[in-house]
């Protein structure tokens, strides 16, 4: 296949890029380039999209298939404007964060959706509604031909945004006190980079269409943290802190700095238990996420187990929350 991917140079983009020309397709990736290149094999057209439909003056001819991430709905526009009558089948990647109600659990790809983005907001502070908005942008354009992916949260090796490999990497680091949310029945549902390129790549080869949930199976956060103490051989103390303590102390959940991550305000199970039946009937495969984990800490240890990240609290930080 002709696959033109918008993006590929960035973990799940790059991630399809690599596997597309490993399955011997002929690939092309639209990026700026500022932060990587496109995995060898790969043809790299240099643009940015921020200005519009100029970016993709470079392109020619038609393609088997197109990939979309942006949540951007001005690039989404612009793309569809420019590329949607020459591609046979359009992907664009959303997420599960489009669903207006995280609360319920077991919820399917039938469940309501936020409000579209409006005029008046703000792309940055509005996730969901920009990606609603680009799915509703992409069916217009698209119609028939178009495959929506919704994922929850990706993890695996190369993961930028260090959530998913905060704990293996933490427990892998040294034998400190390690601190962890005292939340037995919190659930985590995390899928591999690696399984949503392969279903991904499957859809644009099966010209499979229609809207899915890609998300991985859902576990129990503690258990996501007794493979990480089994993996790592950790064998320090591991403080139990309720979580009303530590929201007063100023610990943030889910990601960023001074974060716990995977950990959930209360009211969220809805989030962490989406339904991927309707994936797994067409062909998405998950594996275990204890396999996942391992993978995910072979890669920490390569990146540097002392380095600064983007979620997860600091040794120095954890150190005074134990003391305290």
């Amino acid at each position: 296949m002709r696959i033109l991917i918008l993006g590929g140079t960035v973990f799940l983009s790059a991630e399809i890029a690599r596997q597309a020309v490993e399955r011997g397709h002929e690939v092309t990736c639209l990026a700026r380039g500022t932060s990587a290149h496109p995995p060898e094999g790969a043809a790299f057209v240099r643009a940015d999209r921020a200005p519009g439909g100029a970016a993709y003056d470079g392109l020619d001819g038609d393609w088997d298939e197109v990939l979309e991430v942006s949540w951007r709905p001005e690039q989404v526009g612009a793309a569809l404007e420019a590329l949607a009558d020459r591609a046979g089948h359009w992907t664009y990647v959303s997420s599960c964060s489009v669903y207006a109600d995280d609360a319920r659990a077991g919820a399917d790809e039938s469940a309501a959706l936020l409000p579209a983005l409006g005029r008046d907001q703000h792309v940055e502070d509005n996730y969901g509604e920009a990606k609603v908005a680009c799915e509703i942008l992409s069916s217009a354009a698209i119609g028939p031909r178009l495959h929506i992916s919704r994922p929850g949260l990706i993890g695996g090796p190369g993961d930028p945004s260090d959530r998913f490999g905060y704990w293996p990497a933490r427990f892998g680091r040294d034998n400190d006190p390690v601190l962890v949310p005292d939340v037995p029945e919190a659930q985590v549902q995390v899928i591999d980079v690696r399984d949503l390129s392969g279903w991904i790549l499957d859809a644009a080869e099966k010209r499979i269409t229609g809207t899915f949930n890609a998300v991985g199976e859902s576990v129990r956060f503690t258990s996501v943290l007794g493979a990480a103490i089994d993996a790592t051989g950790y064998a320090g103390h591991v403080y139990i802190a309720d979580p009303a303590w530590l929201a007063e102390s100023g610990v943030a959940h889910w990601a960023g700095e001074d974060s716990l991550p995977l950990w959930l305000p209360e009211g969220m199970a809805g989030f962490v238990t989406r339904r991927a039946d309707k994936a797994v009937r067409r062909g998405l495969n998950r594996r275990p996420f204890d396999e996942s984990l391992q993978d995910t800490l072979a890669d920490e240890r390569e990146r540097g187990l002392h380095r600064e990240r983007r979620a997860g609290l600091s040794a120095g930080r954890e150190k005074e929350l134990v003391q305290a």
